[in-house]
C-alpha cells in the first residue's frame, strides 16, 4: 500500500465526527491493507512497534523540526519550524505546510527515494532509525527522516510527522481498531453483527469514568460482563486475543487468515507483557455485600512489576510494559534462584530498609529506571519482590483460573520467601479494618480487596479488585510548561505548570472540543514549591528533551512527565482550563511508572472537588 493512500485514509478518518463511521472506515482499509495489514494497524494507533515491544523510535521533537527544516529547503531552520508550530500548535500541519521534494542532496535517499513511499518503506525506515546507535548515530538519523519528509507530498508529510512522534490524531482509538478488526474478518465469517454497543467512538479503550485509584489507569477497559451473548461476539474474540497479546498487528493477520478459532489460540507468551488487571476503590462493606467475602491483601507503596521468567533468563517490565530488567539485577537474581519452570508473575518492587521494613515510594523511582550507576545505587536503595498474582505456570496460562488457584500456584513457587504473602480472607468488616491498620501501622499504603472467583482481566479496571488506602490528598498531573527561574536558578526550570487529562479528548475531541480539549489536556496550577535546587537540576535534566518551544521566561513542554502533587483544597478559578486550581500545592516527586495517559483527569479532579 503507498504511504499517500494511507495518509488519504487517515485525513478522512480525521474528517468524521461519527463514531461508527469512524469504525467503518478503519475496517475498509484493514480489509484493503493486504501483507501490510499488521503495519497499517499499527501506524493508525502512532506505532511501530507493538504496545508491547521495548523498542522506541526515541526521536524528539527537536529532531523532528530539523528534519523538516532540511526538508523544506535552504531558507527554513528549526527555529522556524518552532514558530510556525507555536501559531499552528500541531506538528502534523505545521509539515503539511511545507513543499518537500527538493532538497535531493548527499544526504537524501539515493535511488528509491525517487519512487513513491510506502507503508513498507516508511516502515522499514523508521525502524532503521530506532535501531541506530552509536557514534554519528544522531547525524544518521536525521539523514534518514529528512529523506522520508523529502520524498513527502503534503498530506503524507502530516502523517509521517504525527506517526514520528506518537500522535495521530484521527480519532481511531485501540478500541476502534478492536472493532474494525472484528467488523473487517470476523463478521461475514462468524454470520454476527458487530454489536454496536461495543464500540467506543475515538477514545484510546473504553474509559472508566471511576479513576479514584493510582493502582488503575484511566486508559483502563472497564471490567466486562459475564453474560454468554456477550462473549460469544466478534468484538469479544478480538479483545480477549489482544488482552493477551497487546499485539493489534498480530491479532489483526489472525483474524483475517485463521478467524475465531485463530483468536482463541492466542495465548500468554513468555517474554511477551500483558497490560496489567487494575483496580477501582471501594469499601469492605461494598465487597462484601457484593462478594460475601474477600481476599484482603496488602497494598504494597512500590511500582508494579510483571515477571516473565523463561527458565533461562528472567525480564521485568513496568505496568507501562517497559523493559526494567537491568535497573533491578537483585530482583533478577531472586527469581533465577527460585523459580525453575516458566512463569509469569504480577507483583510490586518495594524498596526496604536494612531492618526489612519498607521506604518510601520515591526511593523506589530511585532505581526503577535507572540505566546507569546501577551497582552503585543497589547499593544505596535495596528492592525486593513482592508477587501478588500468578498468570502463567509452565506452560499453563491461568488467566480464567480463579483467584484463590492463581494464590496457590504462587504460594507453591514463592511460599516461605518474602515475596509471597499468605493474603487473608475475611467476611468480616471490622476483622478487614484491622488488618488494614495493621498493614498501615507496618509502613505499607493500605490493603487491597477481591474477589476469590474473579479472573485475571489484563487492562481492565473492574469492581473485581477494589484498593482501600487512607485518603491522601494528592494528584497525579502532567507537566505541560514550566518556567526558567532567576538568579542562580537562572538555568534551572523552577515553575511548572500542571495539566489534568480529559477524558475522552485524543483524536475525536480534537474536532469539536474547546481549545483544552483539543490538546487533551487542562491546566489546573503551577507547582514550584517542595523542590530543592538538587531536585530541579535533576528535573530540569528530565524535562529539558521535552520542550517544544520558549517565549522569554514561559516554555511549552510536550506532554510526557507525570508528577505527583500534594495539595490542601481544590478551588474553583477562572485563571486555568480546566476551571479549578490548587491550593498550597507541594511536590512530591515524579512518577516515572506513569505516562500522561495515566495521568488524573480532568473528571477525577472535579468529583474531588465536589466531595470536598
Amino acid at each position: 500500500m503507498e504511504f499517500a493512500e494511507f495518509a488519504a485514509r487517515a485525513e478522512e478518518m480525521a474528517e468524521e465526527s461519527g463514531d461508527l463511521a469512524t469504525t467503518d472506515l478503519v475496517s475498509d482499509l484493514l480489509r484493503d491493507a493486504v501483507e501490510d495489514l499488521p503495519i497499517v494497524v499499527r501506524f493508525l494507533q502512532g506505532r511501530v512497534y507493538p504496545a508491547w515491544d521495548a523498542m522506541t523510535l526515541d526521536v524528539g521533537p527537536a529532531l523532528v523540526h530539523e528534519s523538516i527544516a532540511r526538508a523544506a529547503g535552504p531558507n527554513v531552520d528549526a527555529d522556524d519550524v518552532e514558530t510556525k508550530l507555536a501559531d499552528i500548535g500541531e506538528i502534523g500541519a505545521v509539515a503539511g505546510s511545507y513543499d518537500f521534494g527538493g532538497q535531493r542532496g548527499l544526504d537524501a535517499f539515493t535511488d528509491a527515494d525517487s519512487e513513491a513511499l510506502t507503508v513498507a518503506s516508511v516502515d522499514e525506515r523508521l525502524r532503521e532509525i530506532a535501531t541506530t546507535t552509536g557514534d554519528g548515530s544522531e547525524k544518521r538519523r536525521l539523514d534518514t527522516l529528512f529523506g522520508l519528509f523529502n520524498s513527502a507530498s503534503s498530506s503524507e508529510a502530516t502523517f509521517l510527522a504525527r506517526l514520528v512522534l506518537g500522535e495521530m490524531r484521527i480519532g481511531v482509538g485501540e478500541g476502534t481498531v478492536r472493532d474494525a478488526i472484528a467488523a473487517a474478518f470476523l463478521e461475514a465469517r462468524d454470520g454476527d453483527d458487530v454489536d454496536g454497543d461495543h464500540v467506543d467512538g475515538g477514545d484510546a479503550t473504553d474509559v472508566d469514568s471511576d479513576d479514584a485509584t493510582d493502582e488503575g489507569s484511566d486508559d483502563a477497559t472497564e471490567e466486562g460482563s459475564d453474560d454468554a451473548t456477550e462473549n460469544e461476539s466478534p468484538v469479544y474474540a478480538v479483545e480477549r486475543a489482544l488482552q493477551v497479546s497487546n499485539d493489534y498487528g498480530m491479532v489483526a493477520r489472525v483474524a483475517r487468515e485463521e478467524g475465531r478459532a485463530g483468536l482463541e489460540e492466542i495465548g500468554l507468551e513468555v517474554g511477551r507483557p500483558v497490560q496489567a488487571m487494575l483496580a477501582q476503590a471501594g469499601s469492605a462493606t461494598e465487597a462484601i455485600d457484593e462478594w460475601g467475602e474477600a481476599v484482603v491483601e496488602t497494598k504494597f507503596d512500590g511500582a508494579r512489576v510483571q515477571v516473565h521468567a523463561d527458565g533461562e533468563s528472567v525480564s521485568l517490565f513496568s505496568r507501562n510494559m517497559d523493559d526494567v530488567t537491568d535497573p533491578l539485577p537483585e530482583v533478577v537474581e531472586f527469581v533465577e534462584r527460585a523459580v525453575d519452570v516458566p512463569v509469569v508473575l504480577d507483583g510490586e518492587v518495594v524498596a526496604v530498609a536494612d531492618d526489612g521494613s519498607p521506604l518510601p515510594f520515591q526511593e523506589v523511582l530511585r532505581r526503577f529506571r535507572r540505566k546507569y550507576d546501577v551497582e552503585r545505587m543497589r547499593d544505596e536503595v535495596r528492592v525486593e519482590l513482592r508477587a501478588f498474582d500468578c498468570l502463567h505456570v509452565d506452560g499453563e496460562d491461568l488467566l480464567d483460573a480463579p483467584l484463590h488457584e492463581r494464590h496457590e500456584r504462587l504460594r507453591q513457587l514463592l511460599g516461605g520467601t518474602d515475596a509471597f504473602a499468605e493474603p487473608a480472607v475475611s467476611s468480616d468488616p471490622d476483622e478487614i479494618a484491622a488488618l488494614e491498620e495493621e498493614a498501615l501501622e507496618a509502613g505499607h499504603e493500605g490493603i487491597m480487596l477481591k474477589e476469590p472467583e474473579s479472573t485475571y482481566a489484563p487492562g481492565k479496571r473492574g469492581r473485581n479488585w477494589l484498593k482501600r488506602k487512607p485518603n491522601v490528598e494528592t494528584l497525579d498531573l502532567v507537566v505541560t510548561g514550566a518556567e526558567w527561574g532567576e538568579g542562580r536558578r537562572a538555568n534551572l526550570l523552577g515553575t511548572f505548570l500542571l495539566s489534568a487529562r480529559v477524558d475522552g479528548a485524543g483524536e475525536h475531541s480534537t474536532k469539536n472540543g474547546s481549545a483544552a480539549e483539543r490538546d487533551g489536556y487542562a491546566t489546573l496550577g503551577k507547582v514550584a514549591t517542595g523542590i530543592t535546587d538538587e531536585k530541579l537540576e535533576s528535573l530540569s535534566e528530565r524535562l529539558e528533551p521535552h520542550i517544544e518551544h520558549e517565549s522569554g521566561q514561559t516554555v511549552s513542554i510536550a506532554p510526557e512527565v507525570v508528577f505527583e502533587v500534594g495539595y490542601e483544597e481544590i478551588q474553583g478559578s477562572p485563571t486555568y482550563e480546566s476551571g479549578y486550581a490548587l491550593r498550597f500545592p507541594r511536590f512530591i516527586g515524579v512518577r516515572e511508572d506513569k505516562t500522561a495517559a495515566d495521568a488524573d483527569s480532568l473528571d477525577r479532579v472535579a468529583r474531588l472537588a465536589d466531595a470536598q
